[in-house]
């Protein structure tokens, strides 16, 4: 039998469009496998800000991950807003017990407007529950100062490393350098950080760029792309995105970006026992 490639995110539902889970969806549909959500807590935002956030108890969120691995274990997962220590703490005890595979964690902290997205008590459970189950970790600028505590990307990557994170990928896209965005990827068992550039793109409408690019990534490892490729490739398509939407215009401030540029049909693998009866 066929079966399409799954991939999960677990986040927050942005009821705009343009970021969190809509987001993540929209992703992972475009570049061809098959999304799955385990939502976390609803907003009420749209491209101006957020007015509002409601978290899920922790018992429906383990719900959503248990009928989901009950019928449909995924190939990767991509986590986003967790809000609280409580949401992390179900999510990484569910993600370890259950061995899942390809775990891209996006430390969502800050929005672009400014709003706090994670409990400040819950900072010490991402890094010491969740990092560790990690394949990658993609923070921002911002976010990697506020858990590292340093502004250098060589100290923030040793201290991400410490914090058992195999593979960082720190984010320096909200700061243009001559025309580029400029992102550092240190790799498991590496010490020397790869420097990635992108094209900049002039436009306003930015919103969810962090959750496009971690959900990506998680797409490409789970149709089983190396760390490099599916960060490279994830790359390509946030750049590819942006210039897409960059002169749509879509609300009143950072409208997203057109996810849907070059959709792809959705992929699928062969299991073992088609495979060896035909």
């Amino acid at each position: 039998m066929k079966q399409y490639i799954p991939v999960l995110t677990i986040a927050g539902s942005d009821c705009s469009g343009g970021a969190g889970i809509q987001a993540d969806i929209k992703t992972i549909s475009a570049i061809g496998c098959y999304a799955m959500s385990a939502i976390t807590s609803i907003t009420a935002q749209n491209t101006q800000g957020i007015k509002s956030i409601s978290g899920l108890s922790p018992e429906m969120v383990y719900d959503q991950l248990d009928m989901i691995w009950a019928d449909i274990p995924p190939l990767a997962t991509k986590t986003g807003m967790l809000l609280n220590k409580e949401i992390i703490h179900i999510v990484a005890d569910f993600l370890k017990h259950h061995f899942a595979r390809n775990i891209v964690i996006d430390p969502v902290m800050i929005s672009t407007s400014g709003s706090h997205l994670l409990n400040d008590d819950a900072i010490d459970s991402m890094k010491s529950e969740l990092f560790p189950l990690s394949r990658i970790v993609t923070p921002n600028f911002h976010e990697a100062r506020a858990l590292t505590g340093f502004t250098k990307p060589q100290d923030q990557a040793k201290s991400f490393r410490d914090m058992g994170c195999k593979n960082i990928l720190l984010k320096g896209g909200d700061s243009p350098n001559n025309g580029l965005k400029i992102d550092y990827l240190l790799m498991e068992n590496e010490d020397e950080l790869i420097t990635l550039t992108a094209d900049t793109v002039i436009t306003d409408n930015t919103h969810g760029t962090g959750c496009t690019l971690s959900s990506a990534i998680a797409t490409y490892l789970a149709l089983d792309f190396d760390i490099l490729d599916a960060v490279t490739r994830a790359k390509s398509y946030i750049t590819r995105a942006l210039r897409a939407g960059a002169t749509v215009k879509t609300g009143s401030g950072h409208g997203p970006v057109n996810h849907l540029f070059a959709p792809r049909h959705t992929k699928y693998l062969i299991t073992k026992n088609h495979a060896d009866n035909h």
